[in-house]
Formats: C-alpha cells, structure tokens, sequence
C-alpha cells in the first residue's frame, strides 16, 4: 500500500488525486457541480451533488492511476470551509441544502448580537468575528426554518457538520461523526484556546450540543470506507480544511511563514506557532493544525472573491471563453487608463468585514474596453492581498523572511502573480506543486500511515517553480494602492 487518496471537495467541484509515497501525482479526475442561488446573496450546494462528485472522482483517479483499492494505504479530505449541513442521523437525508461559506442570509442575525454586545466574547473565545461567513448562525438559520428541526435535534436525531463530517459520515455509512480541529475553529461555536464546543455560544445560538461532532487531530484516526465504494475498506487518516491543507502543503511549519491560496476566494494565513496572536485589524486568529494534540495557530485573512472574478468575466461579462484570456487582455489593456474594480459581489471581507456591500467599477471611460476590465479584475487580487498583508503586518510584524507562498489555479497566471509581486513589495514564490491543498491532505493522511515523514523532513521537499520579485517602483506602488483604498472607502460608503 504505498499511495493515497486526497479528497479535495471544493466550493465549484470536486477534485479526488492519487498520490505516491513521495507525494507526487500520479492520476486525477474532476467534476463541477451546480451552484444554487435561491435568492440575492444566498448561495447553497445540493449535499447529494457534493457526496456523489467525491465519490466518482475517488473512483476515477483510482481507476486512472491504474491500481486497485488494495494500493492505497489511506485517505485524506480537504475541504470548502464553513459550509453547513444538517441531516437525519437514521436516514442520513439532508435537512436542507448546504449553505455555503460566501452565503450572506444571516447578516441580520450577525448585526443584532453585535448590537447587543455578543461579539468581543465571540471573539475571544473563537477568534473570529460575527459575520454570516461562518457556520454557528447558518446552523441556527436551518434549525429555525426547518419544521420541526429544533425539537428533533435535541432528541439525538439530528446532526451537524461541514462538508468533511458531511463526507466522512457518507464514506464510512453512518459510523463515524468527526471533524477535525481546523474545520470546528471556522464553525463560530468552537474554542479554539480551550479546544472543545462552547455551551455558551451554542446556547447563545440555541444550538442543541447534541448534534455536534467529536473533534480531532487532523492526522488521525477517521474510521474506514465501506467496503462496496472502492473493493475494499480504506482507513481515513487525514483531514483539514482546505486553507489549513494548503498551509500544511506548502510546508509553513515555522512561526513567521505565509502562505496565500488563490481559488474562488483568497485566503492568506500566517503561522503564529503556539501563540494565540489576537487581531487588532480585524483578521481572525484560527487554527493552523493539530498534530499529536499539540495546537499550531494562524492569522488569517479571507478574501470572499479572487478566482470568482475571472468567472464572472467568463459567465457574467461573457468577455473571456476561459481563464487563460485574461492575461493577454491585461497586457493590452490601455496603460493610460486606471480602471479600480472593486468585486464586493458577495460582500467584503478581511479586513473589512461588510457583508452588506456589493461590487463597483471606478475610472471607466469612453474607451475602456473587455481588455481594462480583465487588467481591473486581475489587480483587485493583488489589491486585496496587501490589505491582509498589511493587517498582519500590524498584528504580527515582519513575517519570517517577507516571502509570500502562493498556490491555487489563479497562480498559473504570470501576470497576476508579477503583479502581486509588485504591489505587495516583495517576492512571491510560486511552488513546483501549485496543488497544495489536495497535497496538504495527502501529507496527513500519509503521516498518520506512517508513509509521509515529520514536518521537519518534508519541508525539505518543498521545491520553488518561479520567483517573481517586485518590479514596480514604490511611489508608483503606493499611488496604485491608495486609489484602490479610496475605491474600497467609496464602495462602502453607498
């Protein structure tokens, strides 16, 4: 047995990867799947559709890699974060759509227990903030409109989890309810100091404890597959989710290191070690890993749009047929011209954390064409990186050696990464696998098995495909990034 299965269910589609022992792909598959927006900034995913990709992609990449379930020593899940689901613990049937991360319904909600002061307690205890991101009031959100729901859960018939409880719960047929420490410190209900469930916020929430999970280490012990998915039982062994696998991929173990992972949003965290750093510029302190009960912590910014605005170009605009045109449409983009786009489509996040606002275009002219609008979209990414970086400056410091990490499908762009590169002032560096998340996974999962070695050894595996150093000169620098500023404080001013 010396390969393993990382399960990398995204918010977009699913993705399953069969790696070797030395962590290298040998075969992949992929499947989109249907985004629900039953209402303006509401957005869901059918629970069924999340279980039914993972388990045909699963299939597939085994299938392509040309092994049987027999080769394969374990499983590791990485997964979309926050997203909520709640089923029947007999049947195992949904209650209700998945609510999705970017999901805004319960800003209302987030808004009235600020005002009545719940949020410094919140914080202190979760490290995030009260904002509709987060999975403690989407719980409550389907417990209040699901017949019924309330009541049922207390009786034990009910349980809650993100979408990793969601597919270990499918993958081993019901036997095991788990999650691991990175996925309970997003869910708004978990203290991440004293590593448990928090009976005040769930009452706070009236969240019945009954339906909660049992938490663990994300090298662990996850239970089996059901023999009739893949041929054979396979232990679950790894689980993370998706930001905590992708700093764990790109081998962040040391306090200082960043890492920033470009997929439908953008996510950068920063490697605190065992210190709990709280934030004074409203970043989250979260949970980086957990490993032989020995908590890691991070800063986090999370940037609800950054992948999402090329496909909004390709499917909303219509002005691109793929991701790839909008490098060439950026280099011809009219150099005169300064088109801001600010892509609060589903609201603000780090550091701003406006649910309410929504996207706005600054600086169009007469000519401004499909070419400035690609070089618009690209920079926002850039721009909203450095309003993260420049919180975790504040909070933290200088980080380890003012590298940032970068992965994600929207780093195969060379523009948009030379781009970041010059408005941050300092070197991105784009790794030989820019699929670390599903990586990240994998090292779990491996590590449990005793396939993968310690941290300290596979660091030393981590290899750089391209350094990109700035090129801008700073006041051209710090010009562009004070109008981005003024577009932001404009856009939240409406």
């Amino acid at each position: 047995m010396t390969h393993i299965l990382a399960i990398d269910q995204g918010t977009t589609s699913s993705r399953s990867i069969v790696f070797d022992r030395h962590l290298k792909v040998v075969a992949s598959a992929q499947e989109e799947f249907t985004q629900h927006y039953p209402a303006s900034g509401w957005v869901e995913h059918d629970p069924m559709d999340l279980w039914s990709t993972v388990a045909a992609t699963a299939r597939g990449a085994i299938e392509k890699a040309k092994i049987t379930a027999a080769g394969i020593a374990a499983i590791g899940i990485t997964n979309q974060r926050e997203t909520t689901l709640l089923w029947d613990r007999t049947t195992g049937q949904p209650l209700h759509n998945a609510i999705v991360w970017q999901d805004r319904r319960t800003a209302p909600l987030c808004l009235a227990l600020k005002d009545q002061g719940h949020e410094p307690m919140i914080t202190e205890r979760t490290g995030l903030l009260l904002d509709p991101y987060f999975s403690g009031t989407k719980i409550k959100w389907i417990l209040d409109h699901v017949p019924g729901a309330r009541d049922r859960a207390k009786r034990g018939e009910i349980a809650f989890g993100t979408v990793d409880t969601w597919l270990i719960w499918q993958l081993t047929g019901g036997k095991v309810h788990a999650t691991d420490a990175t996925n309970a410190a997003r869910t708004l209900i978990y203290d991440i100091g004293r590593g448990e469930w928090d009976a005040e916020i769930c009452a706070l929430l009236d969240i019945p404890m009954e339906i909660l999970p049992q938490v663990r280490d994300c090298a662990a012990d996850y239970g089996v597959t059901r023999a009739d998915l893949f041929g054979r039982a396979i232990p679950i062994l790894g689980v993370a989710g998706d930001q905590q696998a992708a700093t764990v991929g790109q081998a962040c173990f040391q306090p200082g290191m960043m890492k920033s992972t470009y997929g439908t949003g953008c996510f950068a965290l920063l490697n605190t070690g065992a210190d709990r750093v709280p934030s004074k510029n409203r970043l989250l302190t979260t949970i980086a890993y957990r490993l032989n009960g020995q908590t890691t912590y991070a800063l986090e910014g999370s940037i609800f749009i950054a992948g999402a605005v090329v496909q909004w170009l390709r499917d909303g605009l219509k002005i691109i047929r793929s991701a790839a045109e909008t490098q060439g449409l950026a280099d011809a983009a009219d150099p005169t011209q300064d088109v801001v786009l600010v892509p609060a489509f589903t609201g603000l996040g780090a550091p701003y954390w406006r649910p309410d606002c929504r996207g706005a275009v600054y600086g169009l002219t007469r000519n401004s064409g499909p070419a400035e609008m690609a070089r618009a979209a690209l920079e926002s990414v850039g721009f909203q990186t450095r309003d993260l970086l420049e919180a975790m400056r504040a909070d933290w410091g200088a980080t380890a050696d003012g590298v940032l990490r970068v992965d994600g499908g929207m780093t195969a762009s060379d523009w948009a990464m030379q781009f970041l590169a010059d408005i941050l002032g300092a070197p991105v560096d784009r790794p030989v696998v820019t699929e670390t998340t599903a990586l990240g996974a994998a090292y779990l999962a491996g590590l449990q098995a005793g396939v993968c070695p310690a941290p300290a050894e596979f660091q030393k595996h981590w290899a750089l495909q391209h350094r990109f150093s700035p090129a801008m000169d700073a006041t051209t620098r710090e010009a562009r990034y004070a109008r981005w500023g003024r577009a932001v404080a404009a856009t939240m001013s409406v």
